[in-house]
């Protein structure tokens, strides 16, 4: 492989002749083999965007030499399009708060400039990775920026999939409406419930979350484009200062604005801890809903069996025709690895010292991956399970008839110690709660209809209501 040698303030090093990437790059890569990911595509998209605002505004304002700026603008249009992604080599968890990917770029930019002009990648007398590509900038503002920039991007994917898992959850709640089945709690039997109220109660702790995530986009579109180092805008021109954050929003289309207090907004990102927060509440949401279908789906022939889960893939190497609901236990999964990386986003948080948080790259690196993986998670929720499911309507209505506790919904009707009285008597003669008020001519069978109708009992009544006041229960 042919070489070539580039310096820095440590030294010099032998870097692939071919490659954009540079000597800061190389020594981030060596330095940290991590976790052998890399830095997310939409992060390194935001960051071209940053650096092509950046090269306009110095060119705009007469800092930058026009030519070079050209020259950086076009390299940084290829990387916006999905060009050079090979030459982006730095793990995606490093030290030094963001400087090595901040580098990398620069370098990258740099070369690809370099060569647009006419030059030899490395000779940095031509286009500088620094000096140049990353003029009037800092990696404390440029790298909270774009990461800004590429979380509200990943937030609409994961927002569009939370939308439909919404509709989905909503339909399902209209099908099966005038299904009744027995409410639980503490895994006991309760009282009756319809399954359509069920999802329904589903669907709308989904829309509180689509709302809160919806909610922190706001405090994420505050940047501190122009602080540079700490947030007093040292080695930048004022003009730059004062039009940088409006370019950008020109190359993006998105609607940031530059932060009142550059120092606090350098020193702080409460703004994606609270992201993170209400991912978790959503997390925490999905893995409920995955419980309570895993609980319902049961058996099929010992346990619940309310609901059908679509039948995917076998379930079991060893027992032939097992089918296991491996999609609600995937999101369980989901859900426990975002409430997870929410404790190491809020711990990076915390951990920020006076003028500069140096965590960040662990903490974007996990607010990445909770955004990618509740956007992946919702969807296969979705398509693999919500739509599909289907109800048994005869067994749900077996286990409303043969609980005791219907007796519950019969108590107005016929007074406490009567009602116990039924209930007893059921238990003790393994008959149902109907059976034995029948037997004992406590209702008749037209009343029975009434009290126990699906809508009546899982409502507040109407019919009930009446018969009590025409004296039609005795």
């Amino acid at each position: 492989m042919l070489m070539r040698e580039e310096r820095d303030s440590l030294g010099s090093r032998e870097v692939p002749k071919d490659a954009y990437y540079g000597i800061q790059s190389l020594r981030a890569s060596e330095n940290f083999k991590i976790t052998n990911l890399k830095v997310h595509p939409e992060l390194i998209k935001s960051l071209a965007q940053v650096k092509k605002a950046a090269a306009l505004v110095n060119s705009e304002v007469g800092v930058l030499n026009n030519k070079i700026a050209n020259a950086i603008i076009q390299a940084a249009n290829e990387i916006i399009n999905g060009s050079l992604e090979d030459q982006f080599i730095v793990d995606a968890v490093q030290g030094g708060a963001g400087t090595s990917i901040n580098m990398n770029i620069n370098e990258v930019l740099a070369n690809r400039a370099i060569e647009i002009i006419g030059g030899e990648k490395g000779n940095y007398s031509v286009v500088h990775p620094n000096n140049h590509v990353n003029m009037g900038q800092s990696t404390n503002d440029v790298v909270p920026t774009a990461v800004r920039m590429a979380v509200i991007r990943l937030l609409h994917g994961a927002l569009a999939e939370l939308r439909s898992f919404y509709e989905a959850l909503m339909v399902k709640s209209e099908e099966f409406n005038d299904v009744l089945k027995m409410g639980r709690t503490q895994l006991q039997d309760a009282v009756p419930i319809r399954l359509g109220q069920e999802f329904k109660a589903y669907a709308n702790a989904v829309k509180r979350d689509i709302r809160r995530i919806t909610e922190t986009i706001d405090d994420l579109q505050v940047v501190n484009l122009g602080a540079t180092a700490i947030g007093t805008g040292l080695n930048a021109d004022l003009a730059y200062v004062a039009n940088v954050t409006k370019k950008l929003n020109e190359i993006s289309g998105f609607n940031l604005s530059q932060a009142d207090d550059l120092i606090d907004a350098t020193q702080n990102v409460d703004a994606l801890v609270e992201v993170s927060s209400a991912m978790k509440t959503s997390a925490v949401t999905l893995s409920k809903i995955a419980n309570d279908l895993r609980l319902l789906s049961s058996g099929p022939r010992t346990g619940l069996n309310e609901i059908n889960l679509p039948a995917v893939q076998p379930g079991s190497s060893i027992m032939p025709g097992k089918v296991n609901p491996v999609i609600p236990e995937v999101v369980n999964q989901i859900s426990f690895q975002i409430i997870g990386n929410d404790t190491t986003i809020t711990m990076a948080a915390e951990s920020g010292q006076l003028e500069l948080n140096v965590m960040v790259p662990i903490l974007v690196f996990n607010l990445i991956q909770s955004i990618e993986m509740l956007k992946n998670g919702v969807h296969t929720f979705t398509e693999k399970a919500i739509k599909g499911i289907t109800v048994n309507r005869e067994r749900c209505q077996q286990l409303v008839e043969n609980s005791v506790s219907l007796i519950t919904a019969i108590n107005p009707h016929v007074g406490y110690e009567v009602a116990a009285r039924i209930a007893k008597e059921a238990l003790a003669k393994n008959k149902s709660i109907q059976e034995v008020i029948l037997e004992q001519g406590v209702l008749s069978q037209e009343e029975l209809e009434i009290i126990l109708n699906p809508f009546e009992m899982t409502q507040p009544g109407i019919a009930g209501k009446e018969l009590l006041e025409n004296g039609g229960i005795v």
